[in-house]
C-alpha cells in the first residue's frame, strides 16, 4: 500500500478495498463490521436494526437532477434498503466552508427535507461545522442512518448459490454523466440527469415477491465494482450478457466520446439483486411495476462457487472478463 492517499482511496474500487481491509479491518474489526456490508446489522432489544454512515463530497454540489442534499438522504436511504431494511431516521452533520452561499445553503437543506419526506424518513439529530476558506463554495456533508428489518429478512454473500440470477433495476451510467458534464461544462445534445433516488419501496416490493439472497445499490465503481465484490466476497463465478444490460443510447454516446465504459460509471438510483432462480422472473415483474424499475432485467447468473471472477458476454459473442475497478474513472461522484 502507498505511504500516502491518493483520490483514488475514496473510488469504491480496489484501492478503496485495500485501504479498507489493510488499515481500517486491522484495528477495528469485529464480527459486525468484518463483512463490510452496506449497513452493519444487529439484534437490539428483539429487533433487527440496521445502521448505516455515508458522506458526501460530490463536485459541483448542483447538477442535473439532483444536488448534494438530496444525494446525502437517497444514498443513506438507499444503503439501508439494500439489507432488507425500512429506513426510519438519520443524522445530519455538514461541514460548510467560510463564504459558502446562505441562499445555496437553504437549498440544500429543502433539499434534504424534500428527499426525507419522500422516503418517509426523519432527520432527527444534526451537527454544522464551519471551516476557513481554501477553495470556495465547498460544502460537505455526512450522515447515518438507522432502520428496522421486519419479517426475518436475513441477506447475504453466505447465501447466495449456483444458478441464482442477478438482476438490474434499471440503466446505467446516468448519475455518474450527469455530474460530470456539469463539472466540466460539457453541452451535449441532451442533458443526462442524474438517477438519484431513493430505494426503499422497490426493494421492500422485490423482497415480497420472491427469495433474494443479497442486494447492493452501484454507486462509485459502477456495476462492474459491485459484481466484483460479490465475486471476491462469495468466491464466486458470475456470468453476465452485455445485451441484457440496460443502458440508453445518449450514455453510451457520451460514454464513447469520453472513453469511459458505462459498467464502471456511478449510479444513485439503482439495485444489483441475487436472486433464487426460480423467483427471478416474479422479483422481474414485482420491479416492472415500480416507477423506478421498468427497465428492470435479468442480467446474468451464478455459474460456480471456489474461484472468483465475473465474465462479460460481449454483444459479439465472445467473452471477456470484466475486472475490478481500481479507482473510480470521475471521482468525487457522490
Amino acid at each position: 500500500m502507498k505511504d500516502t492517499i491518493s483520490i483514488g482511496h475514496g473510488g469504491g474500487g480496489r484501492l478503496a478495498r485495500d485501504l479498507i481491509k489493510n488499515l481500517f479491518l486491522k484495528h477495528l474489526n469485529n464480527p459486525k463490521l468484518a463483512p463490510l456490508g452496506d449497513s452493519a446489522v444487529f439484534e437490539l432489544n428483539g429487533s433487527t436494526i440496521a445502521l448505516t454512515t455515508d458522506s458526501f463530497v460530490v463536485k459541483p454540489i448542483f447538477f442535473p437532477g439532483g444536488d448534494i442534499g438530496k444525494l446525502a438522504v437517497c444514498g443513506t436511504v438507499n444503503d439501508l434498503s439494500v439489507v432488507g431494511a425500512r429506513p426510519l431516521y438519520l443524522s445530519c452533520g455538514i461541514i460548510i466552508e467560510e463564504g459558502f452561499s446562505l441562499k445555496d445553503l437553504e437549498a440544500i437543506t429543502l433539499s434534504i427535507k424534500e428527499s426525507a419526506d419522500k422516503a418517509g424518513v426523519e432527520v432527527i439529530t444534526g451537527d454544522t461545522k464551519v471551516i476557513e476558506k481554501a477553495t470556495g463554495g465547498n460544502i460537505y456533508i455526512n450522515t447515518a442512518g438507522i432502520g428496522i428489518i421486519e419479517n426475518s429478512i436475513a441477506l447475504g454473500i453466505d447465501k447466495i448459490n449456483i444458478g441464482d440470477k442477478i438482476i438490474l433495476s434499471g440503466t446505467i451510467g446516468e448519475h455518474g454523466i450527469a455530474v460530470i458534464s456539469k463539472r466540466e461544462g460539457f453541452d451535449f445534445e441532451s442533458t443526462i440527469e442524474s438517477d438519484c433516488a431513493s430505494l426503499n419501496e422497490i426493494t421492500q416490493k422485490a423482497l415480497k415477491a420472491g427469495c433474494i439472497k443479497f442486494m447492493r445499490d452501484p454507486t462509485r465503481g459502477g456495476l462492474a465494482a459491485v459484481l466484483n465484490e460479490i465475486a471476491e466476497d462469495g468466491s464466486l463465478d458470475i456470468k453476465i450478457d452485455e445485451d441484457a444490460i440496460p443502458v440508453r443510447d445518449d450514455v453510451k454516446g457520451i460514454c464513447s466520446m469520453l472513453g469511459l465504459d458505462p459498467f464502471y460509471i456511478a449510479n444513485e438510483g439503482k439495485v444489483v439483486i441475487v436472486a433464487a432462480k426460480g423467483d427471478a422472473e416474479n422479483i422481474l415483474r414485482a420491479l416492472h411495476n415500480d416507477p423506478l424499475g421498468q427497465n428492470a432485467s435479468i442480467i446474468g447468473e451464478i455459474t460456480g462457487k471456489g474461484e472468483h471472477g465475473v465474465y462479460l458476454k460481449t454483444s459479439y459473442g465472445g467473452t471477456r472478463i470484466l475486472d475490478m475497478p481500481v479507482d473510480d474513472p470521475l471521482p468525487r461522484i457522490c
